[in-house]
């Protein structure tokens, strides 16, 4: 199997036409055909139905279609990564991050990248879930890390980094700071801090209500460095996953009879050609270890 073969039948079955296929791939349209054809035969059925005009692609063309895009863009990114280590010379690297995202989750992967990859210029963008898969939807991200986004379409990739569940944090001289556990019924007359901008603001607001806590005093916060401030000098309690919120200013307690969580995960847009900066964060992301986390 051979690269250019796979290369001319991804153009086609972007097209579904073999002379325009034939052109963007800067090659004879018989060339193609025949290349094609030596691919089919190589794995042993017809990738494609040539109807004239109505060319399109197999059902077994359809099952072999992700893989082929898998192989040529792996060979691709293998190619792009032995040039930017040779030369140093490596594009910019967009990455969109939901705003409950601490960065200090990224620090290794990061690192690791930066040492692999001296050339590399990393740009990061903060939103909230909506925000970020629209980053991604435009191109103005390569890759995205956020929890559940608010929408998907056809060509959104994702993969689960890891999954944790949402404590509540208070301050160090909070009457409950002392405590491992809490029941939800304890927290009745406290100020809960509303993360406005947090995907799983509303599920928590559901799961209040039905414990009648509904109509408690809350501030609305934007920012979670100001909500991590507003719990450490006892200003109001914060519900928060259980990657946030660490550190010698902040208590952490279970919550019994919470059941929130969120999935936190990596994002992508499948077919779009990634740098090699891009593929190398993403296997750096996947390979590592998130156990520590929830």
């Amino acid at each position: 199997m051979e690269m250019h073969q796979i290369r001319y039948f991804l153009a086609v079955s972007e097209t579904l036409n073999f002379t325009r296929a034939a052109d963007q791939c800067h090659v004879a349209q018989p060339s193609l055909t025949r290349a094609i054809k030596l691919l089919e035969e190589e794995l042993g059925g017809d990738l494609l139905r040539r109807e004239r005009k109505l060319t399109h692609l197999t059902e077994f063309g359809r099952r072999m279609l992700p893989l082929l895009r898998q192989c040529y863009e792996s060979a691709v990114s293998a190619k792009q990564l032995a040039a930017a280590m040779k030369s140093g010379d490596v594009a910019p690297l967009t990455v969109a991050l939901s705003h409950t995202i601490d960065m200090t989750l990224l620090v290794q992967p990061l690192a690791e990248l930066i040492r692999a990859l001296k050339g590399i210029e990393l740009i990061f963008l903060r939103g909230r879930p909506g925000e970020v898969a629209g980053h991604l939807e435009k191109g103005e991200a390569d890759l995205a890390v956020a929890g559940p986004l608010d929408e998907t379409w056809e060509r959104l990739e994702s993969w689960p980094l890891f999954t944790e569940p949402f404590d509540l944090v208070v301050g160090p001289d909070h009457r409950l700071a002392g405590h491992n556990a809490v029941d939800l019924a304890e927290l009745r007359g406290e100020r809960f801090l509303f993360r406005s901008y947090c995907e799983m603001t509303e599920p928590f607001v559901a799961h209040l209500r039905t414990h009648g806590l509904a109509d408690e005093a809350r501030h609305q916060m934007v920012c979670e460095q100001d909500v991590l401030k507003l719990i450490e000098t006892n200003l109001g309690i914060g519900i928060l996953p259980r990657s946030r919120g660490r550190g010698p200013g902040l208590a952490r307690l279970e919550v019994i009879g919470l059941d929130l969580k969120r999935t936190v995960s990596l994002y992508a847009v499948s077919g779009r050609q990634r740098s090699c900066a891009a593929a190398t964060l993403v296997k750096l992301l996947r390979a590592a270890d998130w156990s520590l986390v929830a």
